[in-house]
């Protein structure tokens, strides 16, 4: 069968090598292009069966790529999935309308691209197979499995049901294929055992009956057929035994990643809780900025307070809710007749995190001992160059602000050291936990704001 390929456009090498190893995995040959203008000057001498395509690039960006290659009758068939960090219900519809086929997050976990091959038709439908005619005997088993998966779809959470769906579909397959396996022994061992029992009592041809003895010798011939069957029976016992022994494992790590997504949402709730407070402690420094800008001197009056907002962990730090909240505070100075600095000062959290330089880091199980971390840092953001730290929305909103305001409004953006934290480290003992530890990383993952009043032009 011919091998599938694949095209991953995107300007970030770490960002193709992981992606590209992962779809390797699955006998999967791919190209790379740098850009969308060399993406498009390939795509004039190749058909790749699938495009993966990042958002932001210098230069032409991933949705004008996806316009202008859907635009092409000759590469309009083409199949494209954004592969980028930007996420939310908006950016997927526009992304969609433009002819994409969805958005595979840069976090991205092996299930996840399997999921995505099998949409794109990289992949067999595992499923297509059809039903032997022999009927299955329902084994106790599947019914237990098909019991237990609803309470478990409700015990988890909302985020989890999507792993407990695919924990529930691959105890089916396993039961389904356990009961063919057995039922088409019994019938090979059934077969076997008649057969070698007409053997023995059916005689040859021409051949004259003996007389009947006072021991027959069938009688004295050890019944193997029967050792052969009991003995496939015990194997067979055991073989449904490891079978049962691996579905209970994976369901318990079902639970403990429902877990784990449990903790992330709370974690994503308190950070949405703490950007309320941001926006409502920024319109409190527009007042007291006002003030200060209608006092005589308004050189001499005091910054406004600081308020910090936290950043969830592989996310663009000046992006989503930051970019609304500071969209919101710029109109405002503009509206008022602001004069002065609105500095901006991303701080990078210290994570336990699990996993490789190769295959990426992500957050560490809340239970996993904090001494177990495979790296304590946060190599997404050290991989984010001054640029890369903001969204393209976000770039284009502080460029335009001093236009708006003639000169009298101008934004800076400071990376602050990783020594001022807002919440300290918990000390690293055994019983730590590395829950514990990142539930502090979180808070000094932030981002602070800081309206500074200033001499009028």
């Amino acid at each position: 069968m011919t091998r599938k390929r694949a095209l991953i456009v995107d300007d970030s090498k770490s960002a193709r090598v992981i992606l590209s190893r992962m779809l390797e995995k699955y006998d999967i040959e791919v190209e790379m292009a740098e850009s969308a203008e060399q993406s498009i000057e390939y795509l004039k001498h190749n058909r790749p069966d699938a495009i993966f395509m990042d958002h932001l690039m210098p230069g032409m960006d991933g949705l004008e790529a996806v316009q202008a290659i859907k635009s092409n009758p000759q590469t309009a068939m083409i199949p494209i999935m954004m592969y980028t960090s930007q996420e939310g219900e908006l950016y997927v519809g526009q992304a969609r309308a433009l002819g994409a086929m969805g958005v595979l997050p840069k976090q991205v976990r092996p299930v996840d691209v399997s999921k995505v091959l099998y949409e794109l038709h990289l992949l067999p439908d595992r499923r297509d197979g059809e039903e032997p005619a022999l009927q299955p005997v329902e084994l106790e088993v599947a019914a237990g499995a098909k019991a237990a998966a609803p309470a478990v779809a409700a015990a988890v959470p909302a985020a989890a049901a999507d792993s407990v769906r695919r924990l529930e579909i691959a105890i089916k397959d396993q039961a389904i294929d356990l009961r063919r396996f057995i039922v088409a022994s019994l019938d090979s061992f059934a077969s076997r055992v008649v057969s070698d029992v007409r053997d023995t009592h059916q005689p040859a041809k021409g051949a004259v009956e003996p007389a009947p003895a006072p021991l027959p010798e069938p009688l004295l011939k050890p019944p193997w057929p029967w050792i052969w069957g009991c003995a496939a029976a015990c194997l067979l016992a055991a073989v449904f035994a490891a079978l049962w022994l691996s579905a209970r494992q994976e369901l318990a790590n079902s639970r403990v990643e429902a877990a784990g997504l449990a903790a992330t949402n709370a974690a994503l709730g308190s950070a949405r809780k703490d950007l309320a407070d941001t926006v409502k402690d920024l319109t409190r420094a527009l007042n007291t900025a006002a003030s200060a800008s209608a006092a005589p001197n308004p050189a001499s009056a005091s910054a406004s307070s600081m308020r910090a907002a936290e950043v969830p962990y592989g996310e663009i730090p000046l992006d989503r809710g930051l970019l609304d909240a500071m969209r919101a505070l710029l109109s405002m100075l503009v509206a008022q007749g602001f004069h002065g600095v609105v500095k901006v000062m991303s701080y990078a959290g210290q994570f336990c995190l699990t996993g490789t330089a190769a295959a990426g880091y992500v957050p560490a199980n809340p239970a996993l001992p904090a001494t177990k971390c495979d790296a304590i840092g946060n190599p997404f953001e050290d991989s984010l160059s001054g640029q890369q730290r903001q969204s393209l929305a976000f770039g284009n909103l502080v460029a335009g602000v001093r236009e708006r305001s003639a000169g009298a409004i101008s934004v800076a953006i400071v990376d602050g050291p990783s020594s001022r934290v807002a919440q300290p480290y918990p000390p690293r003992t055994e019983t730590l936990t590395a829950g514990e530890w990142n539930k502090a990383a979180a808070a000094n993952n932030r981002v602070e704001f800081k309206v500074e009043p200033g001499a009028g032009p």
